[in-house]
């Protein structure tokens, strides 16, 4: 990284920008986070490095500097008009990412990846800006500006703010700079704009659409695949289990079979919501749960099937009657028995407990070691696999030192306080995703599960905060809340 001192100057901006759109509650405090998180952003790009502004001084760059501000131009002009398309164009862009990387010697800036690799979010980042600037612009000219239900304002801000301020400690400052400019700012701007957009009678319904459509297309790119034994993303380690396997995982547009799966697990949280509240016919929802269970079938995630089996047995729990709760309880016991059964039967045939975990037993022992070293505020964002690297005074890449558990990645990175404030957040969007349900039954559930379903896939897999769809949820549900907590609602 080129300027260290000036990524942690803007880690501190962002924990003020982030509270204050987070928590405002007039339009002026509001325009003052955003425009922090702006600067914040571009004090990260500096001191990340990469040269952009040498590029945009060519003619081509200009010229597509250019192009992207129109389009960019056009796009909030639209959302100016139109803020109920906001939480719909952003769940339909979170979970892409084309494969385009950033590259310096490009006329454009970018280039397309190769070798499998994918790239940022961008069609995400650029449906975030727009919105951004279609917020501001309305702020700016007097419309109202909801504020966000304290359940889920008050442990963001928190959990946010301490996140940008342990840069100032944090063992790998480049990597913690990184997850703070494509992650975690994002998201702090991503949950204060979609709570504050209007949510009327047919956004729900789109967003359930949205949700299914884009399952049904990630299943049918997979079974597709799966038929084909061709993937167009992947990781090299993926590469070489495919051919030293009997079976054959897929990706979809994805880059790793357990993201793919926790893709095809939410749209089935969806539909199992809806079949159980009765909006959706089992005509349409069987055949729909049939094919993305299909393609969830062959990315043999077991994260996913897990989160999938807690889900179904969620949704069961809270919709059916004294009967259906007795056997949901038979479902879960005989579940662990058999889990437990399995397990047992593993090791006595001489299988060692990190195999039988897929090396989570050892990533998990390396990431506690470094929580006992730095128990109160951990030992900074990005630094958990670095660090549990250095105790281990191995050779092996870093990314392989990754916990795959987001609790004890929390713990480490932020220690004691940064694990509170993360419970905290999941209490906060739990009470808040229980009010929406009691004011829109089949919403709320929908949401809960597809809550649910990210914390649970996140014990086993990384992602629960830095994927995008955790925070459309919690925006969702605020500014559902917000909308209709609103003395006179008016149309979108």
């Amino acid at each position: 990284m080129e300027h260290p001192d000036l990524a942690q100057v803007a880690a501190l901006a962002g924990a003020l920008g982030s509270a204050l759109a987070l928590l405002a509650r007039g339009r002026l405090v509001l325009l003052g986070g955003l425009l922090l998180l702006l600067l914040t952003e571009l004090g990260f790009a500096v001191a990340l490095g990469g040269g952009p502004a040498d590029k945009l001084g060519s003619a081509s760059g200009v010229a597509a500097a250019a192009v992207g501000l129109a389009v960019l131009a056009a796009a909030a002009g639209l959302l100016v008009r139109r803020p109920a398309l906001v939480p719909v164009a952003v769940l339909a862009a979170a979970p892409l990412r084309p494969p385009i990387e950033y590259d310096p010697s490009s006329p454009v800036l970018v280039s397309v990846a190769t070798n499998g690799a994918l790239g940022r979010l961008l069609p995400l980042y650029f449906v975030l800006l727009a919105a951004v600037v279609a917020l501001g612009w309305r702020a700016l000219r007097g419309s109202p500006t909801p504020v966000l239900p304290r359940a889920v304002a008050l442990p963001a801000a928190a959990f946010f703010a301490f996140a940008f301020i342990s840069l100032l400690w944090a063992e790998d400052n480049e990597a913690g700079a990184n997850l703070l400019a494509f992650f975690t700012l994002p998201f702090a701007a991503l949950l204060a704009t979609l709570a504050r957009v209007p949510y009327p009678g047919w956004v729900p319904r789109a967003l359930a659409w949205v949700a299914i459509g884009l399952g049904v297309l990630f299943a049918g790119v997979g079974l597709w695949q799966a038929a084909t034994h061709e993937l167009f993303f992947f990781a090299p380690n993926l590469q070489v289990s495919n051919a030293n396997t009997d079976y054959f995982r897929v990706t979809s547009l994805f880059g790793d079979p357990s993201l793919y799966g926790r893709h095809l697990v939410l749209p089935l949280s969806v539909v199992l919501g809806l079949l159980a509240t009765r909006h959706l016919s089992p005509r349409v929802g069987l055949p729909l749960l049939a094919v993305i269970w299909a393609g969830l079938l062959f990315s043999y995630s077991q994260s996913s099937m897990v989160a999938l089996l807690v889900v179904a047995l969620a949704v069961a729990l809270a919709t059916g009657d004294r009967a259906v709760r007795r056997a949901v309880a038979a479902v879960a016991a005989a579940a662990l028995l058999a889990v437990a059964g399995y397990a047992a039967a593993k090791l006595v045939s001489g299988d060692s407990l990190n195999q039988l975990t897929s090396d989570r037993t050892q990533r998990v022992e390396k990431t506690t070691r470094v929580i006992a070293r730095h128990p109160l505020a951990g030992v900074g964002i990005g630094g958990q696999p670095r660090a549990s690297r250095a105790l281990a005074k191995s050779g092996r890449p870093t990314p392989n030192f990754v916990s795959h558990t987001t609790p004890l990645t929390v713990a480490a990175e932020l220690g004691i306080v940064g694990l509170a404030l993360y419970v905290w957040l999941l209490v906060g969007g739990a009470r808040l995703l229980a009010t929406v349900t009691r004011l829109d039954r089949p919403l709320g559930l929908a949401l809960g599960a597809s809550f649910l379903a990210l914390f649970v896939h996140a014990l086993s897999y990384s992602g629960f905060l830095e994927d995008p769809i955790t925070w459309v949820v919690l925006g969702v549900g605020a500014g559902t809340l917000a909308w209709a907590r609103r003395p006179a609602a008016v149309a979108a």
